[in-house]
């Protein structure tokens, strides 16, 4: 079954409605076997991709991946980026902001991270945060010391910040930095049985808190909040890709083409060798020949 990139691609100025995508399609893959032979595959591509991303040092590109816990961003970015030069990638993670970031703008502590072109940055959760978990749990917002903000309404702060998202990744999208954002469309029953398996594994017990447990009860909260997210900030140089994740195999496969299909789109080509550059290098041919 060959994927289709667009499938999963929000089209800008749509309303998405979580309940229309599906978190679980037809496999992409005929058994575990084929699975490991498509994935090496892309791996492999990638790695391609990859050096000509850092040897034309034209273009950065920019992965987001947003997800509910459980849903598999870890195991994404490990296993599509597996092949990846490390110094041509970096992966960047962000938890609950600190002190001194908390007393900057919400994209601050993210901008700092950006990839630099000829790179590949990814952000295991992002500046989306801002309007996510924030969203569920407005009281963060009191944190943030933003009084002019709130005096304005709840409506209007997400609205802005909306706005401030799209226009710093359009400012991003014209200085050529290309972005894919990814959020991994898990099922409540799916995070369930994830949940059981890291509590009866003792090696993934590490992974697992009460905090999980809390804020599967605002799972309806979240699911409206994505919603809202996707609908005001999917664009067509920026998209949204929503990607099944009850399988974890159909999701890096997809990931992996969605990243592939964005990298060739580039058309990316190794550096041209002037005539000059060229004539130095007969001379110092002849040296090393001596």
């Amino acid at each position: 079954m060959k994927i289709d990139s667009k499938d999963y691609r929000v089209p800008e100025g749509s309303e998405v409605n979580l309940k229309k995508w599906p978190t679980r399609v037809a496999p992409v893959y005929r058994g575990t076997e084929d699975y490991q032979e498509l994935l090496k595959a892309h791996v492999e591509k990638l790695s391609d991709q990859q050096q000509l991303l850092y040897a034309s040092g034209r273009y950065a590109i920019l992965l987001i991946f947003q997800a509910m816990d459980a849903a598999g961003k870890d195991g994404v970015i490990r296993h599509v980026m597996s092949g990846v030069n490390p110094q041509g990638c970096q992966v960047f993670s962000y938890k609950h902001p600190s002190a001194a970031e908390l007393k900057h703008d919400f994209l601050w502590r993210t901008t700092r991270d950006l990839p630099e072109r000829g790179k590949i940055g990814i952000f295991n959760r992002s500046y989306y945060e801002e309007v996510l978990i924030v969203r569920v749990h407005p009281e963060i917002l009191h944190a943030e010391g933003l009084q002019r903000v709130l005096s304005s309404g709840e409506k209007a702060i997400w609205q802005e910040r909306y706005q401030s998202i799209v226009d710093l990744e359009r400012h991003l999208d014209r200085n050529d930095t290309r972005i894919i954002k990814f959020f991994l469309h898990l099922s409540k029953e799916e995070q369930r049985k994830r949940f059981l398996a890291r509590i009866d594994a003792p090696d993934k017990n590490w992974k697992f808190s009460t905090a999980d447990i809390q804020e599967r009860k605002y799972w309806r909260q979240y699911m409206k909040a994505y919603e809202k997210c996707l609908s005001a900030t999917s664009t067509k140089r920026a998209p949204w890709y929503v990607v099944p994740a009850d399988d974890k195999f159909n999701a890096r496969l997809i990931c992996s083409t969605v990243i592939l299909d964005t990298v060739a789109e580039l058309k990316l080509t190794f550096p041209k060798t002037t005539t000059n550059h060229r004539r130095e290098l007969k001379e110092l041919r002849k040296q090393l020949a001596k």
